[in-house]
């Protein structure tokens, strides 16, 4: 890694407009990788996201609110009264000198205050102005509102998980949300080079349903061409015996993933000690075993539960048979995990408040420039008087009659 302090979007101003998960991890993304990033809240309620993990029972005073940190890191706040015009022309002054502005807010909520993207391309016409949404800026169901849980719904991921006898199954930690924050960062990203190469502001929109589609773009790819998506499949009648998991004596689960089985099915036989397996007609070849599929992962699950997972693994490491396989996680396992940490997917961060507290690391790692988490989720407020004073250079007396309006 090098030395160097600098930082990929060092010197972008985002002006983050967004509340709950999918609009803020966006601007925490950014502020990841440099970006001077401010959360514009409402004065006195601020982001709903604050309070949720309080309302659930899970956060106390001993312990980081967990959700809003998760999704603000790297930001600092602003409050204002966005039903004041006051509150808007401060919006407008910001965004005169911002790079990205990021929302996402209900279709119309914006315009209706003044902060659509012609309002603020009219003070600032190289911004970049970013929707996050539930259903795209286009159609029947544009307007409506969505959360995560209806993006896992609506993209069809809920009947894309578990096996073809369960009902919808929904997916913990609100991925739809990510994956449209994901998308998001991606887009801005994007076009921050494309107004430097072709000296263009433009708007973004990234949703809920086209990010989980895109997420599942193989299977939805495969019922665009070949007329069927992929199908749901039963653990226990896999096509493909090595491309399953297993459980092991210790309760513990293995997972294979060989996707050319004949290549290996020799080793894996003489591993579980059936090397017959290996020459007899009916399990030689991936075609013939694919007939008694439910017969192999039988015999599998059977042979994988005689040992504990460690003794599998060593086995498999020792005999150097170049087999493809990994444990099988839970998310209480991750932040033991030592490729996870030696990787810098899970930092440990000096949280103001609370000491040393992990946090979720930078998925990607630039060489040069890296990105780092280099502050805690802001207090309500916290930033106001310095935003105002540094970014816009105002002077305290205007600031403080902006106060005495409960502007701010």
């Amino acid at each position: 890694m090098s030395d160097s302090n600098k930082m990929p979007l060092e010197g972008m101003l985002v002006l983050d407009w967004t509340i709950w998960q999918q609009g803020p991890v966006c601007g925490a993304m950014l502020g990841d990788m440099g970006a001077d990033v401010i959360k514009i809240e409402q004065r006195g309620t601020g982001d709903p996201g604050r309070w949720l993990a309080a309302a659930a029972g899970a956060s106390t005073q001993d312990r980081p609110n967990w959700y809003f940190e998760a999704n603000n890191r790297n930001k600092k706040s602003i409050t204002l009264d966005l039903k004041k015009p006051e509150g808007i022309e401060v919006v407008h002054a910001l965004a005169a000198k911002a790079d990205v502005f990021v929302q996402n807010f209900r279709k119309g909520v914006a315009g209706r205050l003044g902060m659509g993207y012609e309002d603020l391309k009219a003070v600032n016409p190289m911004i970049i102005y970013a929707s996050a949404t539930g259903y795209g800026p286009e159609g029947p169901d544009s307007a409506e509102p969505s959360f995560d849980h209806l993006g896992l719904a609506r993209s069809g991921i809920m009947n894309a998980v578990g096996e073809p006898n369960m009902p919808p199954l929904g997916v913990s930690g609100g991925i739809a949300d990510q994956m449209g924050a994901i998308m998001m960062a991606y887009g801005i990203m994007t076009a921050l080079v494309s107004r430097e190469r072709h000296g263009v502001g433009q708007e973004v929109h990234a949703s809920h349903l086209g990010s989980m589609s895109y997420l599942q773009g193989l299977s939805l790819s495969m019922k665009l061409m070949a007329g069927i998506a992929m199908p749901r499949t039963f653990r226990a009648q896999a096509f493909n015996p090595l491309w399953n998991h297993y459980e092991c004596a210790d309760g513990q689960w293995i997972a294979l993933a060989m996707l050319q089985p004949d290549r290996y099915w020799a080793d894996v036989a003489r591993l579980i000690e059936r090397p017959e397996l290996a020459t007899d007609p009916q399990y030689a070849t991936m075609e013939e075993r694919a007939k008694v599929g439910a017969e192999v992962v039988a015999m599998l699950d059977q042979a994988f539960k005689s040992k504990p997972r460690d003794e599998w693994l060593k086995l498999f490491r020792e005999d150097k048979s170049d087999l493809i396989y990994t444990i099988v996680n839970t998310v209480d396992d991750l932040p033991d995990d030592p490729q996870v940490r030696q990787n810098g997917y899970v930092v440990d961060f000096d949280h103001p408040q609370h000491g040393p507290t992990g946090m979720v690391g930078i998925p990607v790692e630039l060489t040069e420039t890296p990105g780092s988490v280099r502050t805690a989720a802001p207090e309500l407020g916290q930033n106001t008087e310095e935003v105002l004073m540094d970014v816009l250079g105002w002077e305290w007396d205007r600031i403080e009659a902006l106060r005495e309006k409960e502007v701010i």
